[in-house]
Formats: C-alpha cells, structure tokens, sequence
C-alpha cells in the first residue's frame, strides 16, 4: 500500500530574508525528495509578520525562528530580543502550542551563547522539541539534514 505523507506544515518568521531563503530552497529539496519517494514529504510554508492575524492551527507544525538580539550577551548581561514577537504570539494564540511539535533555530554563531536562544525558549515555552539549527541562510547540508530531522519527526507523528 502506498504511503501518502501529509505535506509538512511550516511557520515561520524571516525578517532580512534568511529563514525565507533557507525555506524555499528546502522546499525545493523536498519536491525532488518526495519526486524520489512519495512518502518523502512536501513542506507547505506560512509566513508570518507583524500583520498576520491570528488563526487558529489545526494541523500539526513545526516553527522556524530566527535570533535578532540587542545589547548584551546572554549569560550575565541580559539580552533584549527583537522583531520575533509576532511569531511568539502568533503560537501562544488560542490552542495553537500544543501543533507546535518541533522548533529549529537560527542565527549567527558569533552571538556565542545567544546563538539561537529564542527558538530554545521557544521550544520551553510552548513545549515542544528543539530539533535543530543552522547558521544563517544554511548550507545544501544543513538543508538535506534539517529536513531529514523534519521528516523522521513527521513520520512518528503520523504514524
């Protein structure tokens, strides 16, 4: 019997463009993948902004978060985060945390400790797994492995 997989759901926030970038070429690798074997899955992207309404999730998802930080250095002095709140409440909303079933971070490694710091609370916030990171606008490698992570995730939730 064929398998046919539900496409997987991604939300995410791009604000210079990287986690968009990254996004539509994973979605590119994934067509080839799925062109290979259908019960290699799609990926169905959602963008959201600070003009996004909220909407209420019905279907499982993962979140890409990106890290913009401000002033300090995340271990002793503090840190503001920047412009990814719209995708923070954009989750919180409703019932929309409990589809959020896995989050992958990014962000540039010279931020040391804050290397991908929100999509870790992210992940403690709403509960769900911190499946991964790249650096920002990724590698072919971190493509073909992110969405690899992605699809083992995906397979055990609909299983």
């Amino acid at each position: 019997e064929e398998i046919h997989m539900a496409p997987m759901n991604i939300i995410y926030i791009s604000l210079e463009g990287n986690t968009r970038s990254f996004l539509t070429r994973m979605q590119g690798y994934a067509k080839q993948q799925h062109s290979i074997s259908e019960d290699r899955p799609l990926l169905e992207l959602k963008e959201v902004s600070d003009q996004t309404l909220p909407a209420d999730e019905t279907e499982p998802f993962f979140a890409f978060v990106p890290t913009y930080l401000n002033g300090g250095n995340g271990i002793d002095s503090g840190f503001t985060e920047i412009m990814t709140n719209a995708l923070g409440e954009y989750i919180a909303y409703n019932d929309n945390a409990k589809q959020c079933v896995g989050v992958v971070g990014s962000g540039n490694k010279n931020f040391n400790e804050q290397y991908c710091l929100t999509a870790r609370k992210y992940a403690r916030d709403f509960d769900a797994p911190f499946l991964a990171d790249y650096e920002l606008r990724g590698t072919s490698q971190d493509i073909e492995r992110i969405y690899t992570i992605l699809a083992k995730r995906w397979s055990e939730i609909n299983a």
